[in-house]
């Protein structure tokens, strides 16, 4: 058994400044352990006291009678590293630090955390600034919260990780109204060991452990989360997060519209969609998604029936439904037929969906019929019941009644009540249909469980075939042509250009290139030329020499730098502009591609994929991003409009991506706006470019 697991199921555990006031924060540990039932050895320890509760308190760790699997460290973040050396050269597997005061606090309380993680060696350490841990699993509570005064916790398998102690309280205590069952809390805070990825990792493996929650501030180290997360999604575990800081100005000051576009919060969007996580919108997703997934029901499709004994609450789960592309066709003439066999009279409404069968939920047998009939159904792929007030004077009927279906199908049941019924709606859950009090939570956990079933792992990642020697390059901002020069190197087609410095160079290339050319600047100090009027597009031999000339003038009023060099391009046209770039920041690299040209930011029709730890994209993957844009009907044909060349752009998103990848650290920026996608068969041209490179590598 590993340090964790030891965790997570000590036999002995030590409470090292324990107290013998049990109203006392530091009077809970032993307190808790004692109430939940915990059955192994518990020795506290404070040299003021002989015992605590009826067991014998020892005044010093040294004089403990034996190694404790664990300890729970109550001192001040003064003391507390004193007591976890002594903890470490004892042996002990791991110690929960719960005092706060470190690197939450600044300077000095990041040195003291240094301090505590030098203490520690190679015992592993909770926390600090942790509220500890709840194994409701094995009735092990190893914590001082005060949410753990409650007499009972709902046992069941959810896991929570989070790194604010305060908030596994709150989900705790919303659980247990929910009659939601939990299987381990665990509060990971200020990580100097141990951290989120590590419990991700032991929750795939915890066979008590069927879906895991995370409440999430930042992912201190991707790969390993990647890797646990995987892992997780690969054992059949869903994992739900809910990530805070979505209002943080994510954009970083960037020379490329990339990084404008590709923000903090959209990595974390990329990492979790990447790796299978269901990222919770809100906080009570973070409740209602997991229940749900937590029956192991399967969602095969976005059809869903809906049965109600009240039209108005019928409607309201029908338009949430609707708002986020679910189905709710009317039922088959078999099913139909079966529903109308159960009821006599005109009261029900039951050639359409909402199916408003009026008596159900006063005659069990008439619900479990229609349940059962809509449950058999071919036109459906799940079920939601709407539990009116009629179930207030005989929930354990219903719910009974309900429940007594479930074993003839494994498609998704779920319920929506109706009243204000939080014990009928925790009746509900606990005989194993997911209740809600909200119509939009009913369509959140469904969402949530058709991306777990739609989720595919990612595909081998594109190798480049050879290392490409960029030693040519200078560190820093590359001019447009240089640029470009760089692209091609890595099998990007780029638009037929030309450099000149004057206006005769300048009509000889645009006669030499044929038809219309576009004349730009040459500057690497100036990235975004079309706003100092360093762009000129539909020129000819004939005009473009007095163009060049303007163009000189006009950048030298609004920039201040008069431009020496200037590129003549041919002119590409007829073609769909797009964006492609790479963006860089703690959680990985990502590819970005959306709709580019110079209203690439404005309408910010953009996805992004990081990627893997080696190699690029794959070809699967450039497709599911080209598919996910909202533009996507432009390059297939919308509207008559002739076909692009997709398989040319794939090609070119999978080059670039293999360029970021063998680039590494050398590749600050990379981006090609706009990148035309021209008629299927003609290919792609890179029409504009930026890139930056560091000096190492």
């Amino acid at each position: 058994m590993n340090a964790i697991s030891r965790l997570l199921q000590p036999r002995s555990v030590a409470v090292i400044g324990a107290s013998a006031d049990a109203s006392k924060t530091a009077g809970r540990p032993v307190a808790y352990l004692r109430k939940h039932g915990f059955t192994g050895e518990i020795y506290p320890v404070n040299p003021r006291v002989d015992n605590i509760d009826g067991l014998r308190c020892y005044p010093d760790i040294a004089s403990l009678p034996a190694v404790p699997d664990v300890a729970i460290v109550l001192l001040g973040a003064e003391r507390a590293h004193i007591a976890v050396r002594e903890l470490a050269e004892r042996g002990t597997d791991a110690a929960i630090v719960l005092a706060s005061g470190y690197t939450e606090t600044g300077e000095a309380g990041a040195r003291r955390q240094a301090q505590l993680m030098e203490a520690a060696g190679s015992m592993r350490i909770l926390g600090p600034n942790t509220i500890g841990l709840v194994n409701l699993t094995d009735n092990i509570v190893l914590s001082a919260s005060g949410a753990l005064e409650m007499a009972h916790f709902p046992v069941g398998s959810m896991g929570v990780v989070s790194q604010s102690g305060g908030i596994l309280g709150a989900l705790l205590s919303r659980a247990a109204a929910r009659g939601i069952g939990l299987s381990k809390l665990i509060s990971t805070s200020n990580e100097v060991d141990l951290e989120l990825a590590d419990f991700v990792d032991y929750l795939a493996d915890d066979p008590a452990t069927k879906v895991i929650a995370l409440y999430v501030e930042s992912v201190r180290n991707p790969e390993k989360f990647r890797a646990a997360a995987l892992k997780a999604a690969r054992a059949g575990k869903p994992v739900v997060a809910f990530k805070i800081g979505r209002s943080e100005a994510g954009a970083q000051a960037a020379v490329s519209h990339t990084g404008a576009l590709a923000g903090a919060d959209r990595m974390y969007d990329a990492l979790f969609k990447q790796v299978g996580v269901i990222r919770a919108q809100a906080f009570s997703d973070l409740l209602d998604i997991p229940v749900a997934l937590s029956t192991g029901r399967v969602l095969r499709g976005n059809r869903v029936a809906i049965l109600t004994s009240t039209g108005g609450a019928g409607t309201l789960v029908s338009d949430s439904l609707g708002v986020s592309g679910f189905e709710t066709p009317a039922p088959d003439a078999e099913t139909a037929a079966r529903l109308r066999a159960l009821q006599t009279g005109d009261h029900a409404a039951l050639d359409r969906n909402p199916i408003d069968v009026t008596l159900a939920g006063l005659q069990p047998e008439l619900l479990r019929g229609a349940i059962r009939a809509l449950l058999d159904s071919p036109s459906y792929d799940a079920l939601t019941i709407i539990v009116g007030s009629s179930s207030l004077a005989m929930p354990e009927l219903m719910a009974g009644a309900i429940q007594d279906c479930l074993p003839g199908s494994d498609k998704p049941v779920i319920a929506f009540v109706s009243p204000h019924a939080p014990d009928v709606a925790a009746l509900l859950t606990q005989r194993g249909v997911p209740a809600f009090a909200a119509a939009e939570s009913c369509t959140v956990a469904l969402a949530g469980m058709l991306q777990t079933a739609r989720w595919k792992a990612p595909p081998t990642p594109s190798m480049a075939s050879a290392t490409v020697s960029i030693d040519d390059f200078r560190a820093g901002a590359l001019d447009e042509a240089q640029a470009k020069q760089l692209f091609a190197r890595f099998g990007l087609p780029c638009a037929r250009e030309t450099v000149v410095t004057t206006a005769a160079e300048a009509e000889s290339a645009a006669a030499a290139l044929g038809g219309r050319v576009v004349l730009k600047i040459l500057c690497s100090e100036i990235t975004h030329k079309s706003d100092v009027g360093g762009v000129a597009i539909n020129l000819t031999a004939e005009n473009i020499g007095a163009r060049l000339a303007a163009m000189t003038a006009e950048v030298q009023a609004k920039a201040n730098i008069e431009p020496k060099r200037f590129l003549v391009q041919e002119m590409v046209s007829g073609g769909t502009e797009l964006i492609l770039g790479m963006h860089r920041d703690p959680l990985g690299t990502a590819i970005l591609l959306g709709m580019g040209g110079i209203t690439a930011e404005l309408f910010k029709d953009t996805t992004l994929r990081l990627l893997p730890a080696q190699g690029g994209l794959s070809r699967e993957e450039a497709l599911e991003m080209v598919h996910e844009l909202k533009t996507w009907p432009l390059l297939d044909g919308f509207r008559g409009r002739p076909k692009a060349d997709v398989e040319a752009l794939l090609s070119s998103i999978v080059a670039f991506s293999q360029m970021a990848a063998q680039l590494g650290e050398r590749l600050l920026e990379a981006e090609i706006n706009p990148i035309f996608v021209l008629h299927a068969g003609q290919g792609v041209r890179a029409a504009d470019g930026v890139v930056v490179l560091s000096g190492q590598g």
